[in-house]
């Protein structure tokens, strides 16, 4: 039986990952608005992939003998103003996720419940990839984004990044 504070902050993190896919499906049509497919292309799988960490969320629960408990998802309240202000928001919400897997983490451990630390392995892993992409898209989007020519190839390796379900295994 997990630990009441544990489910809350699980239960939280479901809606806090729906609220990503939200964010990030924004920032997707934000980007095939200004005519940048590959960007546009980049967040909506990265939309796909919080999407499926809520539900890893909500199997866990279920496997665990909790009900996921869902609650309504806002509306994404950032202001997308330029290309490159839409991947530093990027850069700011994964480290803000990366925040709440470690608060989550931190429960898990203050009462030894070792079963959910090593589910969140998975996610404390997975959110240092998140935060090392995001942060090599802003780089990259300062070398290249004032120059058309590298903009268009920057745009072009963003659209050529395909769909990959997570391999965590509950």
């Amino acid at each position: 039986m997990l630990d009441k504070n544990v489910v809350e902050l699980l239960n939280a993190q479901v809606n806090k990952e729906f609220y990503s896919a939200y964010l990030y499906l924004d920032f997707s049509n934000y980007y095939y608005d200004q005519g940048l497919d590959g960007f546009g292309n980049w967040y909506r799988i990265q939309a796909q992939e919080e999407r499926d960490h809520a539900m890893l969320f909500v199997q866990y629960l279920q496997n665990n003998g909790e009900r996921a408990e869902l609650e309504t998802v806002d509306k994404p309240g950032v202001e997308l103003t330029s290309a490159k202000a839409v991947l530093e928001e990027g850069l700011k919400h994964e480290q803000y996720v990366t925040s709440l897997i470690h608060n989550i983490y931190d429960a898990a451990y203050s009462v030894k419940d070792f079963r959910t630390m090593q589910f969140l392995d998975w996610f404390v892993k997975e959110q240092g990839e998140e935060e090392t992409n995001a942060e090599g898209l802003v780089k990259k989007f300062e070398l290249f984004g004032d120059d058309p020519k590298s903009l268009y190839m920057l745009d072009n390796e963003l659209g050529a990044r395909v769909y990959s379900a997570p391999s965590l295994v509950l």
